[in-house]
């Protein structure tokens, strides 16, 4: 018999939330404070999204200072960021079947955890880690580890959805289906040369790998 999904780990950023405007604004805020006027590198940032902001900064060779800024900005226009159309409907039917759910994020926790709280999602997860609450971020497996370690489930019993390739090795590390998001994605080539297992173009096609918990 197929393992029955009983866990679901969502990547934040990208996945249950359209950030993508606030993270750009409040890296060009931060940018222009520590290094100064000129363009802010928009298109190497893009590529390297989620993971932690610091390890960013260490591999654009860019001063770590601009952490503050950053996180300064990131809360302040925290108010701007949308749901995904389909995201409250799907973490809805998934725990009317009961599936326990988990955030793990390129964020640290306690932004996360306030930016689901503002926008009436926090109720939904049963756990939300930051990268700054495990060893070693991702692309390593620790954060989706620690994850069902909370939870309690083995990793055939789990699917990691995510929107980059950090989301799918992350996974693949683990030992989860990792499942990709495209709903946020004009190009989706790097996504997909990382070769999730489950391609999803919408949030409800997550429902199909999610069947109802047997006795739940």
């Amino acid at each position: 018999m197929e393992p029955v999904t009983r866990a679901v780990v969502f990547d934040l950023d990208g996945v249950l939330v359209d950030s993508f405007a606030v993270m750009y604004e409040a890296f060009a805020v931060a940018y222009r404070e520590v290094v100064g006027d000129g363009p802010a590198p928009f298109d190497e940032y893009r590529r390297h999204l989620g993971r932690f902001f610091p390890d960013i900064m260490r591999i654009m060779d860019l001063p770590l200072e601009m952490e503050g800024p950053f996180v300064r900005e990131s809360y302040r226009l925290a108010p701007e960021v949308p749901v995904f159309d389909g995201i409250v409907d799907l973490l809805t039917t998934l725990r009317a079947r009961g599936l326990r759910l988990a955030v793990a994020t390129g964020k640290s926790g306690e932004r996360a955890r306030s930016l689901l709280g503002r926008l009436g999602l926090l109720p939904f997860f049963d756990h939300v880690i930051g990268s700054d609450e495990v060893a070693r971020p991702k692309p390593a497996p620790d954060i989706v580890e620690l994850a069902l370690e909370l939870m309690d489930f083995p990793p055939e019993q789990a699917v990691m959805v995510g929107d980059a390739p950090t989301d799918i090795a992350s996974a693949h590390g683990a030992g989860v289906t990792s499942a990709g998001a495209l709903w946020a994605l004009s190009d989706a080539g790097e996504l997909l040369a990382a070769e999730p297992v489950v391609v999803l173009r919408r949030p409800a096609d997550l429902l199909a790998l999610c069947p109802a918990v047997p006795g739940a």
